[in-house]
């Protein structure tokens, strides 16, 4: 009887120590980060919260053409004066990205970083994937452009963008990012600070196709003047096509730039026939 007992009581035991195992192990597994919130590190004209992996290359390509405004003439812009970026970045850990690039109009050498601070979990544990993105931006056109009283600290400018996104559905994802905007040396028609906030997200409808959709809203922080220019927000949507190694994303936007700081500061193309222009994003992995 008392063989009997043990048995049954090592018997419920070893039931009992696997049932915890197993459960401790589904949660680990739940508690894991959700996969692919986006595609891409660049939605449309803002960043995402995803970066490079850890030792992962990145190529990645810019492309604005010109205003639809004149049709067909120029085919939507096709044949007019088109703004280009080329970026390189690195993924030195998986939660921290550097960049480099250089962008055609103004001749703008950047160097970026992001930072990923907090991951949304499958099992809800963390809700949301928090990011931080930056960037230094040389202007380096001539001399001449930046005025009588010249330094070369007027070359500069800085972005500044926290990014909060949500997953909430396999097909769905959607994220919020203020940002500040600063340049040390503007024409007078322009402010050097601006504040600005973007909502935008994807839409994946196939395995490898998704809809993306974008708008920002730039803020002023001082008093803006009779004769300083009117802003426009921005608004874009594409479309993206993915693979594990390369990301493809065609859209339209009233944003010509291509550094962020310079569309929240200084865009005034209204999002309409004469402001809207199509552009590309090409992405490869290494």
């Amino acid at each position: 009887m008392k063989k009997y007992i043990l048995k049954s009581f090592i018997t419920l035991l070893i039931a009992l120590t696997s049932t915890i195992t197993f459960a401790q192990e589904t949660e680990k597994k739940e508690d894991k980060p959700v996969r692919n919130p986006f595609e891409a590190s660049t939605l449309i004209e803002n960043q995402t919260i995803v970066g490079s992996s850890a030792k992962e290359l990145e190529l990645i390509i810019h492309h604005r053409f010109g205003s639809m405004d004149n049709g067909f003439s120029d085919l939507f812009g096709i044949y007019a004066a088109s703004n280009i970026r080329l970026g390189l970045q690195y993924g030195i850990t998986d939660k921290l990205t550097i960049g480099i690039g250089t962008e055609k109009n103004n001749k703008f050498q950047d160097l970026n970083g992001k930072y990923l601070i907090l991951e949304q979990t499958r099992s809800g544990s963390m809700p949301i994937s928090l990011s931080i993105h930056a960037n230094v931006v040389l202007d380096s056109r001539d001399e001449e452009l930046f005025g009588s009283n010249y330094e070369y600290i007027d070359r500069f400018s800085y972005f500044a963008q926290l990014i909060v996104a949500r997953k909430f559905t396999k097909t769905l994802s959607v994220q919020l990012a203020p940002s500040y905007s600063h340049f040390n040396s503007v024409d007078r028609k322009y402010q050097n600070d601006k504040a600005g906030v973007m909502l935008g997200g994807r839409y994946k409808f196939t395995g490898k196709m998704s809809a993306l959709f974008e708008y920002h809203q730039p803020i002023n922080i001082n008093p803006v003047h009779d004769y300083q220019e009117d802003i426009q927000p921005g608004a874009a949507l594409g479309l993206e096509v993915s693979t594990s190694t390369h990301a493809f994303q065609i859209f339209a936007s009233n944003y010509q730039h291509i550094m962020a700081q310079k569309n929240y500061v200084m865009n005034t193309n209204k999002f309409d026939s004469e402001g809207i222009l199509l552009g590309f994003n090409i992405t490869v992995r290494f």
